[in-house]
């Protein structure tokens, strides 16, 4: 077993956004620096809400990969590789599945919100109940002891943990509990308020054009109690200011924290500071992502590379669970 060795996966359901880089990719970036990393395209778990439209999820792949490399994932010092390419996953899913009981993936609230929320989608499906199942099996068939993840994603991997639990009771001790590694900022809002999500339509995409990041930082909520211009405002209230007052200078936050209450300052024109500091903030991304995009062979060698990787761990995890289960 490696004490040093990370597993984290995001959805390849289109270019990333402010919640994934606060959510996530921050977290990988210093994580690279210290432990082992296995960062993975999850592209099954895509079909849990996207099954009856897969064509996106090739192409969602390369630009999510292009997001991770521009904004620094080292594919020398990290594993980069796609879920599907590695058919273990889907092996230990399938062992996992008859071992976890229907009730711990019922009372999961992360699966009760998203079908609250996509009621367009039918979601009734056992892949979507089972999404937590598959969650554990990427983290444990590399054994890893630590998982970076948002607020949002604990119950899943409380899930992980009781199911890991339950293996090692039925079968003998193979895999540790992973633990988890949270974010300083674990939940990130959206233009409405709610959570950032593609699913909602509500995000600031990290890749997007300068001008479109600055109309949507000015279709932001403010602080919903400001109904006029003259009325004092509150900055810890608003959404606007919750998203962007971390790439404002010290002086900029000194004047809206001043400004906004003694309603001197509006809401459009606090908002165009905050929009500008985003965008400067995005551009050396921007920059790096368009010189990688010249090199079009590059993700696919990436993956395959990573795949080869990720595989020789996960044969070594899975000769430990047959023989664990004498099958």
């Amino acid at each position: 077993m490696n004490n040093r060795r990370i597993v984290s996966g995001m959805r390849p359901t289109g270019k990333l956004h402010l919640g994934h880089f606060h959510g996530v990719l921050a977290n990988w970036l210093q994580m690279q620096k210290e432990y082992e990393c296995f960062f993975f395209a999850a592209d099954w778990h895509s079909l849990t809400t996207e099954y009856a439209d897969t064509s996106g999820i090739r192409e969602s792949i390369r630009d999510m990969v292009l997001d991770w490399i521009a904004f620094g994932i080292d594919p020398e010092k990290s594993t980069i590789f796609c879920q599907s390419s590695v058919h273990q996953h889907a092996e230990l899913n399938l062992i996992l599945s008859m071992i976890t009981p229907v009730s711990w993936l019922e009372r999961n609230p992360t699966y009760k919100e998203m079908q609250d929320n996509l009621a367009a989608k039918d979601l009734s499906t056992f892949g979507f109940l089972g999404y937590p199942v598959l969650m554990a099996a990427d983290i444990i068939l590399y054994r890893a002891t630590k998982v970076p993840v948002g607020h949002d994603q604990l119950p899943h991997l409380e899930i992980t943990r009781e199911i890991t639990r339950r293996f090692n009771y039925l079968y003998g001790e193979v895999f540790p509990e992973p633990e988890a590694l949270l974010t300083e900022t674990p939940k990130v809002l959206g233009l409405d308020g709610r959570k950032m999500s593609k699913s909602y339509g509500n995000a600031i995409f990290l890749s997007e054009a300068a001008d479109e990041t600055r109309k949507k930082v000015m279709s932001m909520v403010t602080d919903t109690q400001r109904v006029r211009r003259a009325d004092p405002g509150d900055p810890d209230k608003c959404v606007a200011y919750s998203l962007n007052h971390q790439y404002l200078t010290e002086a900029q936050k000194s004047e809206i924290l001043v400004a906004c209450p003694a309603a001197s300052i509006g809401c459009v024109d606090c908002k165009k500071i905050q929009a500008q500091a985003l965008v400067d903030a995005m551009e050396p991304f921007r920059c790096r992502r368009n010189e990688l995009i010249s090199s079009p062979s590059m993700v696919d060698d990436i993956l395959a590379d990573g795949a080869r990787k990720a595989a020789i761990s996960a044969a070594e995890t899975m000769l430990h669970v047959r023989d664990a289960l004498k099958v």
